[in-house]
């Protein structure tokens, strides 16, 4: 929650942090589904797209916006029906297949977008912003669905997806070497047996936005954690509803947001000792990281018992992790927070 200000308050308190502590572009997302006929695939990865406000590839949409303009009619028409034809050479200096992710990835690079078939989950499997998923539903419940939707004998129906079932698994396996049914591939398996579109979608969209959180704190935390190689893991947790172990906590992130100062609650534990087998025996969790500040601040208002306590993790914890900026906030300066709190 953020609590409108003027801006000579909010200088105040930022000058104050200044003196105690000694100071990215959100990023573009996207979700790619495999889906079996039948299986409502398509209708969810509509309604997520709408839900999102981003826009929907299909096969057909990437076909008419990547390749009809710069192909001959010919090949468009081997591309809309052959595999095969998208590992031959395009006459760009690449194949069909490669042109296809070259175009796909600059895409990826402008907008946020949902992508449906056509291998988006293996030419999409190494983008750190991407979520794959697979709609699937059983045999018996997709045959039904299918003389549903087509008026068609129960026997019209088990040729209709059959015939479906295996040129979409062909597809990825002639274009890209790659099984479409390795649940492995996916972040998310829905079976829509019993899964109405709107669950599944609502599915979608609560794993998007968690996502989206969690990168986000990732990116505010990256530059003090620098690679090499001989530093200790660092143990991530994952974001969730905010609990606040006592008050103090929660009277300062009332603080820090009244002030509009951006901050996380314990997003990092730091391992800082460990046993002859190498198991973790003492690890830190500063209470706020405050992105503005690149820097930890870790709340002390008990005794000087657990002053002394604290010093000592702090200390360990930036011998171990260089670059890592961590300061204890002592009672005195707690206090001194509160007091100019209540005085506005």
């Amino acid at each position: 929650m953020k609590v409108n200000m003027t801006l000579k308050r909010k200088g105040r308190f930022t000058n104050f942090l200044n003196s105690l502590l000694g100071q990215e572009v959100a990023s573009l997302s996207i979700i790619t589904v495999s889906r079996q006929m039948a299986s409502y695939g398509d209708e969810i990865a509509l309604a997520v797209s709408k839900k999102l406000g981003w826009e929907l590839f299909t096969r057909e949409t990437v076909l008419k916006r990547f390749f009809e303009p710069v192909v001959s009619r010919q090949d468009y028409n081997l591309l809309q029906e052959s595999a095969r034809f998208f590992r031959a050479a395009s006459g760009q200096g690449q194949t069909y297949r490669d042109l296809l992710q070259t175009r796909l990835l600059e895409l990826a690079g402008r907008q946020s977008a949902v992508l449906i078939g056509f291998g988006s989950q293996i030419i999409f499997s190494a983008h750190p912003d991407a979520i794959h998923v697979r709609i699937i539903a059983p045999e018996e419940v997709r045959l039904e669905r299918v003389q549903t939707l087509y008026n068609v004998s129960a026997d019209d129906a088990r040729r209709i997806l059959a015939t479906a079932d295996k040129k979409h698994r062909r597809f990825v396996t002639t274009v890209f070497d790659a099984d479409s049914a390795d649940p492995e591939r996916y972040d998310m398996v829905l079976n829509t047996a019993d899964l109405s579109v709107e669950a599944a979608t609502a599915a979608i969209l609560a794993m998007q936005q968690q996502q989206s959180h969690q990168l986000e704190i990732d990116r505010q935390i990256q530059r003090q954690l620098a690679v090499q190689p001989d530093r200790p893991e660092v143990i991530q947790r994952s974001s969730s509803d905010i609990v606040f172990k006592n008050a103090s906590e929660e009277e300062f992130a009332h603080i820090l947001d009244m002030y509009q100062i951006d901050w996380v609650y314990e997003p990092r534990t730091f391992p800082i000792e460990w046993d002859a087998e190498g198991n973790v025996t003492l690890a830190f969790s500063p209470d706020f990281y405050l992105p503005q500040f690149n820097t930890y601040l870790e709340l002390t208002t008990m005794s000087q018992k657990y002053v002394t306590q604290k010093n000592k993790k702090a200390k360990r914890l930036q011998e171990l992790y260089p670059g890592v900026h961590v300061k204890i906030v002592y009672k005195k300066n707690y206090q001194s927070l509160i007091d100019r709190f209540s005085q506005l």
